[in-house]
């Protein structure tokens, strides 16, 4: 769903619900210019956002993410991000890409997933870039898992990362036109080095 289609769910299911787009808004906490943001910058809100109004407007995520009420598909919605800033929560980034769907059974046990847009050309061939991710929310990983890593406050980059058996992390690219990275465990603690997600599956669309 884009976020032209997301606006025009907003107001269909506040018609139903006899209530202004503006004040579903306000009323929920989602903020009384969501809607007029959403149109300018032509991007999804974030995931908490989206749940304020659906709350809001009595219906489920799903629904107001475009899936009809009393579909059979048993599946969960996560957004796909396309970049993940240091120190913001997942549910609270702004300026999701697109949505994906999971199995329902994916989310059991309270795990969390979401998706990540991948940049550039380091993991190639094994990624491509444009392809999508899904992560499962993590703050460690097995050696060898690849993840969606922040370093040193920055952005959240995709490498494999190899545990060492001193404790330090290796963040591998798959290209060999890179270089792999080494941190010490003072380097993870200090930087800090910080694993926030491991990837369970790609997912490329043919052009």
């Amino acid at each position: 769903m884009d976020a032209k289609d997301f606006v025009q769910k907003i107001k269909y299911y506040c018609e139903q619900k006899g209530v202004k787009p503006t004040v579903a808004c306000k009323e929920s906490g989602a903020g009384k210019d969501l809607i007029n943001q959403i149109e300018r910058r032509g991007s999804m809100p974030s995931v908490e956002k989206v749940q304020m109004l659906a709350d809001y407007l009595g219906v489920t995520t799903s629904e107001l993410l475009g899936e009809a009420s009393g579909s059979s598909s048993a599946g969960i919605r996560i957004p796909v991000l396309g970049t993940i800033p240091a120190g913001i929560p997942l549910e609270a980034i702004e300026g999701i890409l697109d949505w994906e769907e999971i199995p329902a059974a994916w989310g059991s046990g309270d795990r969390q997933y979401f998706g990540l847009r991948v940049k550039g050309d380091s993991m190639y061939p094994r990624y491509l870039e444009g392809d999508t991710v899904i992560l499962r929310k993590e703050t460690t990983c097995e050696s060898g898992d690849d993840c969606a890593v922040l370093v040193n406050g920055g952005e959240a980059t995709l490498k494999q990362v190899i545990r060492k058996w001193d404790g330090s992390l290796e963040l591998r690219p798959t290209n060999p036109a890179y270089p792999p990275r080494i941190y010490s465990p003072a380097d993870v603690e200090s930087l800090p080095v910080q694993i926030i997600g491991v990837v369970v599956e790609l997912r490329r669309k043919i052009k």
